[in-house]
């Protein structure tokens, strides 16, 4: 068993590119986007999270459980300039074959005005992109598990249109006797069937990661440490020669600058949570993002961009959760999820 998993990760790292880019090089960003509260409420990206959440295929198709069977999630978010996307669920448990799940993930970027080249107007158009996702996952034995996402494409902006096709792979290590999860996945392994413009094929932003979530034996804490883009070792945006600085005496860079520097550098894959859970039906989180923070920072103050928070009530039966994440200093986004675990309703008492 543990050979089969083995082998599982040997694939996915064969699968990966290592020149894969981020920050603009890429098409369908919008794989990227964060769909579930809890995972929003923890910076943006969690892979390790071992819960009986459906919402959180989306990030690790292995987080797909048994206890999932017959369980629906709705979630929603309230982005900024009236776009808004959202990510619906269902999962089935079957013996033989492991657990299956359907979900479609989808980006309304809302109304725009169309005009000529000399400012006339022509009306109204709209854009939004959707992907679907066919979830599948199998125990390897009591700690390992593995899963696979495949995510057929459809990109609809103004009169343009493209069609492609994705695929997730992961694999959770869960040991419970030390409240433990290590996960690795690759996302968003693809191509376009049919690009935006004839023959200009364009990259989908793939990205290796690795996670780990430890929940503390004697107190009601939950850590979770998540690496992302593991494929590009840099993930700041290069200075074009245009905008180099003139290194004087005055400017000269220390010891000290250089140190700061790649910690920024390594701390720009991480991204941190931790959760306070005194209680098995509710659930306080926070997360720090540093690569948004560093991103979207002003010069003038930061405030608690790169922050987020939620809370999260479970009542087995419905799960509620609410989520804020700190883009920037104009403004948050606000993410709500609801999963309803219909077995429940009907289980025999």
């Amino acid at each position: 068993m543990r050979l089969t998993a083995l082998l599982f990760f040997c694939t996915l790292v064969f699968l990966a590119k290592s020149n894969a880019q981020i920050g603009g090089t890429a098409t369908y960003k919008f794989l990227d986007l964060i769909t579930a509260a809890h995972v929003t409420a923890l910076g943006g990206n969690n892979i390790s999270l071992y819960d009986n959440e459906l919402d959180l295929i989306a990030y690790n198709p292995s987080l797909l459980k048994d206890k999932s069977d017959n369980a629906m999630s709705i979630n929603y978010v309230s982005y900024f300039a009236d776009i808004n996307w959202g990510y619906t669920a269902y999962a089935k448990h079957f013996n033989k074959i492991g657990n299956l799940a359907l979900a479609m993930q989808y980006v309304n970027y809302g109304t725009f005005l169309r005009t000529d080249i000399l400012g006339n107007k022509l009306g109204n158009f709209k854009a939004a992109e959707y992907a679907m996702n066919l979830v599948w996952s199998k125990n390897i034995d009591s700690m390992w598990r593995i899963g696979a996402n495949l995510k057929p494409i459809y990109s609809k902006l103004e009169n343009l249109y493209s069609i492609g096709i994705a695929c997730d792979l992961g694999i959770n290590y869960y040991k419970q006797n030390d409240n433990f999860s290590a996960a690795f996945v690759i996302r968003n392994i693809g191509t376009q069937i049919k690009p935006y413009y004839s023959q200009n094929y364009e990259k989908i932003p793939i990205d290796i990661q690795l996670g780990l979530t430890k929940k503390l034996k004697h107190a009601p804490f939950r850590i979770s440490l998540t690496a992302q883009h593991l494929q590009k070792p840099r993930l700041d945006y290069k200075i074009t020669a245009d905008s180099e600085p003139v290194i004087t005496e005055e400017t000269k860079i220390t010891k000290l600058d250089v140190f700061k520097k790649y910690t920024d550098l390594t701390f720009r894959h991480a991204i941190f949570g931790i959760e306070f859970m005194p209680s098995q039906k509710f659930m306080l989180a926070i997360g720090y993002n540093h690569q948004r923070r560093q991103e979207m920072k002003t010069n003038i103050r930061n405030g608690i961009t790169g922050f987020s928070w939620g809370i999260c009530i479970n009542t087995n039966k419905i799960m509620l959760a609410f989520s804020r994440a700190n883009y920037h200093i104009a403004g948050q986004a606000n993410n709500i999820s609801l999963q309803i675990n219909f077995n429940q309703f009907y289980k025999k008492k």
